[in-house]
């Protein structure tokens, strides 16, 4: 049985490559008579999996889509090309998979062999994704850990910089992790201070696992989502943009992919730009990357904030123009 089901498994593998296998090469492959290959295309149909054949001399075995997703088998090169891609989608999250990214990547590593995971973390830590600068850096690592935390309900002790820079250690019941702006949050009920508690993610050092598994306990208002989002909107402070862009509204609103306030038409040419913000650096960064000429009718201190850099930029081009001159 051993040897059969070490061999269904080759077989598995083989078929998800995208092409027709012909028996003989499959019995070839697996070194086993075309008719013991025929008995084991049986055995996988029996489990479920839709195993196709096509007659003729180009014809052969294909897995199809079926109703539901099959254990996918990969070689060492491919498991490594999947863990460093989802390391790049858990440090920069794309909206729509960010939780689901670092569910997957935590399931992998928990299995990768060691020689594997020392190649990811090379190779992961010698790419720099593009659009690597839209928030604070995030050791993957450390996500992997908060999310295994939580899927096993278990407690888990880690370092904490609060925003004044002081530290603490803290003792906390990891429910979810949540993406809200360009940051990660942990969604956890802290247990020295007993009550639900979001943590930076970035903000968090050394976590660890203590073993100890708790019932799973369930915050006030379950959407975790709009839980974070709400005590984001109630302790930080915002501001209320207000800005005039010389670009038509469906364009603006392409470029920010709808994650910025409000777009509405002026004219033909023109659109105005209402939302909140709680950075002013992230919002002129914003404003300036859409490469089109604007005005900023609120807040004030945005105002201030983009004369300020426009004067720093200024002040480098002449540096450098000095420099350069012959």
């Amino acid at each position: 049985m051993g040897d059969t089901s070490a061999r269904l498994l080759e077989l598995l593998s083989l078929l998800q490559t995208p092409r027709d296998w012909p028996g003989s090469e499959l019995a070839g492959r697996l070194g086993v008579s075309p008719r013991t290959v025929r008995r084991d295309i049986d055995r996988l149909r029996e489990l479920g999996y839709p195993v196709q054949a096509t007659m003729g001399a180009a014809g052969g075995y294909r897995l199809a889509a079926g109703t539901a997703m099959p254990p996918l088998l990969v070689d060492d090169e491919e498991a490594v090309a999947i863990a460093v891609g989802l390391r790049t989608a858990a440090s920069h999250p794309v909206e729509g998979i960010e939780e689901a990214s670092v569910r997957a990547l935590a399931k992998l590593e928990r299995v990768l062999p060691s020689r594997l995971r020392h190649r990811v973390g090379t190779l992961a830590a010698a790419t720099v994704p593009m659009g690597a600068g839209d928030g604070p850096p995030v050791d993957p690592r450390t996500l992997v850990v908060l999310a295994g935390a939580a899927a096993d309900h278990e407690r888990l002790r880690f370092a904490y910089r609060s925003a004044d820079g002081t530290e603490s250690r803290r003792l906390a019941e990891p429910y979810r992790l949540v993406t809200a702006g360009r940051r990660w949050y942990l969604l956890a009920y802290d247990n020295d201070r007993d009550d639900w508690r979001s943590f930076r993610v970035d903000r968090i050092g050394d976590p660890l696992a203590t073993g100890v598994r708790v019932p799973a306990r369930v915050p006030p208002e379950q959407d975790a989502a709009a839980f974070v989002t709400d005590k984001l909107h109630s302790s930080a402070p915002t501001y209320e943009v207000v800005a005039v862009l010389r670009l038509p509204a469906e364009e603006v609103a392409r470029r920010l992919g709808g994650t910025v306030g409000r777009v509405e038409p002026v004219d033909e040419g023109r659109c105005r730009l209402r939302g909140p913000a709680d950075t002013l650096e992230w919002t002129a960064a914003r404003l300036l990357m859409l490469g089109c000429e604007f005005e900023v009718c609120e807040p004030p201190e945005l105002v201030a904030y983009l004369r300020a850099l426009g004067a720093r930029a200024t002040r480098a081009a002449r540096a450098s123009r000095r420099r350069h001159s012959p």
